[in-house]
């Protein structure tokens, strides 16, 4: 595309190419973005502080891009993207052609000063470079909320909504407003695409000066930086004289930064210019990270740390390290002036407890946990802890367990039979058939959990409740 540009503009070595343009808008139109995703992640930590600002971002961005464009304007011919390209904006002549070739090689410094930006063409382009590409967010933000979903309904939905005659001023309005967008700008954005589209391809074959019919508009358009502007802008950058010896000086003028004067000759143009640097950090540190997660050597590296590492076996949080076996009742007045104790006969001496009510809950053996010498446990892979049978449709809960589909559904709706029989206090066969028993008998409602909204082995809370399960795909 460049070899097009450089064969049909002849000698104009300070034309850029479409390339270098299409590139530029490109890293452009990822800044805001980005800076966007970077405020959302950290609202999420600061909500209370950075809200507000997330919800104004695109005001906030907008005047924070007329300053730093109007400084890069003022200084370096361009914008801000623009100038880390080497490129700048420059008035057309009102002449035949346009062009002084002769005078650029004779006199570069005179004809810069001639097609340098005035103050009234660099408002112009400001308002190309930050006020349009506002409007355009806006305008698509507001077609995707009030007009996109209006369209797909069809014509029925949109007869709901008659103008209101009665209604306020603002309501009017805005019903004004939702009908453009639904009936008029879906055409404009498509002029506005298809513009740019024939002011690009005129400009790759020589037959236009301008690749957008915004910068024809105000008599603007892009140029490689030259030799001369080198020398202007190393001036216009170049550090300022110390204080006593600035024109205008008056005699014990503080230094201090908090003054007026000090902000805006000394540190706001040195803080935009930084900006110079900040870019292309950002971007070599954004590139780094994605390959950093695209390639395998990231892996490698922390596969080979951990290989001397032995990590012991996980532990499940709120349940028991072990107890005796199943103890046997024994006779005494000791024995019987104990408190009913809850075990399980599979050898764990106490159930989870909940945090918040300090109860026992209920749950059931996992298939590692099962009772070698009882062939009825879940010793088998594939097996259902709850029906201690093998799982159909098999699901899993958040803490990486699998049961049966519709086992688990109950056991977290809190309407699986197990649980209800154990609420209700069965007897002493019915009690070990669920895992648990408790000496006394009767019901249990306020002494245990009956394990509603938990994992049916671990007690753990699953978030979401039912909606928390997954399919496991076999």
């Amino acid at each position: 595309m460049e070899f097009m540009t450089a064969l049909q503009s002849g000698l104009d070595d300070q034309k850029p190419s479409l390339f270098e343009l299409l590139s530029e808008q490109q890293l452009a139109s990822l800044i805001p973005p980005s800076l966007r995703y970077l405020l959302a992640v950290a609202t999420h930590r600061h909500p209370r502080y950075l809200l507000r600002i997330l919800n104004s971002f695109d005001e906030l961005y907008a005047l924070l891009s007329l300053l730093v464009e109007r400084h890069y304007l003022r200084v370096y011919g361009g914008g801000f993207t623009e100038n880390f390209y080497g490129l700048k904006r420059e008035r057309v002549l009102r002449i035949k052609g346009g062009e002084v070739r002769r005078a650029q090689l004779g006199a570069p410094n005179e004809v810069r000063e001639t097609l340098k930006l005035r103050n009234g063409d660099v408002w112009k382009n400001l308002a190309a470079m930050v006020l349009l590409p506002y409007v355009k967010r806006k305008l698509d933000e507001s077609y995707d909320i009030h007009a996109a979903s209006v369209n797909m309904l069809g014509p029925a939905y949109r007869d709901r909504e008659r103008y209101p005659a009665e209604g306020t001023v603002r309501q009017r309005i805005f019903w004004l407003y939702k009908w453009f967008l639904r009936k008029v700008y879906p055409s404009v954005n498509a002029a506005y695409y298809f513009s740019l589209l024939g002011f690009n391809l005129a400009y790759l074959f020589d037959g236009s000066k301008y690749h957008s019919p915004f910068l024809w508009l105000i008599g603007t358009r892009m140029r490689r930086l030259n030799e001369a502007d080198g020398r202007a802008i190393a001036m216009a950058t170049q550090p300022p004289p110390p204080l006593a010896g600035r024109p205008g000086a008056r005699p014990g003028q503080t230094t201090s930064i908090f003054s007026p004067r000090t902000m805006t000759q000394t540190i706001y143009p040195q803080l935009l210019s930084s900006l110079k640097i900040l870019l292309p950090t950002s971007i070599f540190a954004l590139k780094f990270l994605e390959w950093w997660h695209a390639s395998d050597f990231a892996r490698q590296l922390s596969r080979k740390a951990n290989e001397g590492l032995e990590l012991p076996p996980p532990v499940i949080s709120g349940a028991p390290t072990g107890a005796p076996r199943h103890q046997t009742k024994s006779s005494g007045a000791e024995d019987r002036s104990e408190k009913p104790a809850a075990r399980r006969d599979s050898g764990l001496a106490s159930p989870p407890l909940s945090s918040t009510t300090h109860i026992p809950i209920l749950t059931v053996l996992a298939p590692a946990q099962a009772d070698p010498s009882n062939p009825e446990s879940s010793n088998t892979t594939g097996m259902c802890p709850i029906c201690v049978g093998e799982i159909q449709t098999p699901t899993a809960a958040q803490t990486g367990y699998v049961y049966c589909y519709t086992c688990i559904y109950k056991w977290v709706d809190g309407t699986h039979p197990r649980q209800e029989a154990f609420m209700e206090g069965g007897g002493e066969d019915e009690e070990g058939a669920k895992g648990w028993f408790e000496e006394g008998g009767g019901s249990r409602e306020g002494r245990w959990e009956s394990g509603k909204g938990r994992d049916a082995v671990t007690g753990r809370r699953v978030l979401g409740g039912t909606s928390g399960l997954r399919r496991v795909m076999v």
